[in-house]
């Protein structure tokens, strides 16, 4: 996806630029801006008319994310970790806003490098945030989880009041940050908001096939035979072009609007039990699924975005079902055929030699 091609958010459509500090359009920080959903984000941004600068340490060796994107005019990368304030400072040398992104996604990762986690997504965060007011900074979004809901005992809908039950440490994390934001609210002159966005899905210049979707989807297009563990679990997603349209919407809104506010992203039509999805590839192709019972995540939860909706005026654009067609013609077509060959750049399964659990 280039720029030229990006897709105007939905969220961005009718709506002017805000104007920076130094005159011009606005530029926004993404931190972990090479990711998955980063990548989106950075060229949906830089189609709208932002300035983007991009911090990210590339830690799964995801270089390759930013070929088709680095001489975009207006595009600067500041390849550091968030954890050292020298690439924190260099980074938000002339933003006016900052998207925090970057973080260790997910149970599996985390729970392989745990003192690592707590250093980038607690710790670091926290040092990071606390230098915010120091640059100028307006907007601060935060992309949290709806993993911080974790089992519920119904299928009653999980809203942004919801009590929070943390499973994993990787949700532990987000939950410890969003706290920490939230008693900082009249500390400091940044406006922040904290969005708890679903699994995501969909394409991005920095695929992922670890996540539920993408990973069944694959899966299924290459016939292989595939596992699917507690088939009735539901769990809610969200595409990456929703995800960075619902970012692109709370930097545009007014901010007595997001200031100190948590919203869930997604779509109530995207709420899914893995066995839904599994139906929904295979009215495309067949394959061999089995379902296993008593898998080891337990979360289970179905997930409220009328806040969202109503308090913003966001839609989510893109569907699971309109997804599902799309991936199996791209894996089929032979576009992720090196994903046996450089299986770290599709996946958060291993960080990159090098990478301290402490700085």
């Amino acid at each position: 996806m280039t720029v030229q091609d990006a897709k105007l958010p939905q969220a961005a459509a009718n709506t002017a630029i805000p104007t920076g500090k130094s005159g011009g359009p606005a530029r926004v920080c993404v931190v972990g801006g090479a990711g998955y959903v980063g990548s989106v984000l950075t060229r949906a941004l830089l189609a709208r008319g932002y300035g983007v600068t991009v911090l990210d340490t590339f830690l799964y060796d995801h270089a390759f994310s930013v070929e088709g994107v680095y001489d975009e005019p207006g595009y600067q990368l500041v390849r550091g970790d968030l954890r050292d304030p020298d690439a924190v400072a260099a980074a938000f040398s002339g933003a006016d806003h900052v998207v925090l992104l970057a973080s260790l996604v997910g149970d599996p990762i985390s729970k392989k490098y745990p003192e690592l986690t707590r250093s980038v997504n607690l710790d670091g965060s926290q040092a990071l945030y606390d230098a915010l007011d120091t640059h100028g900074i307006e907007r601060f979004v935060f992309t949290s989880t709806c993993s911080n809901y974790g089992l519920r005992e119904d299928d009653t809908l999980a809203d942004e009041a919801s009590e929070l039950n943390p499973l994993s440490l990787y949700a532990e994390t987000k939950v410890g940050f969003e706290r920490f934001v939230l008693s900082r609210l009249h500390q400091q002159e940044v406006c922040p908001t904290l969005l708890r966005i679903a699994t995501a899905f969909g394409m991005s210049p920095r695929m992922r096939f670890d996540l539920t979707v993408n990973e069944f989807g694959r899966a299924m297009a290459m016939k292989t035979p595939l596992d699917v563990y507690d088939k009735d679990t539901w769990r809610p997603y969200a595409h990456v072009r929703d995800i960075s349209a619902a970012i692109i919407k709370v930097i545009e809104a007014p901010a007595k609007t997001v200031a100190g506010e948590v919203f869930n992203v997604g779509s109530d039509a995207n709420n899914y039990t893995k066995a839904m999805l599994v139906e929904e590839f295979a009215r495309h192709v067949d394959a061999p699924v089995r379902f296993v019972e008593k898998g080891a995540d337990a979360r289970n939860y179905r997930v409220s975005f009328s806040k969202i909706r109503t308090q913003l005026g966001f839609e989510a654009e893109h569907s699971v079902a309109a997804f599902v067609p799309q991936l199996i013609s791209a894996v089929q077509s032979g576009l992720f055929g090196r994903v046996e060959d450089i299986q770290g750049y599709y996946g958060n399964y291993q960080v990159r030699d090098g990478v301290p659990d402490r700085v």
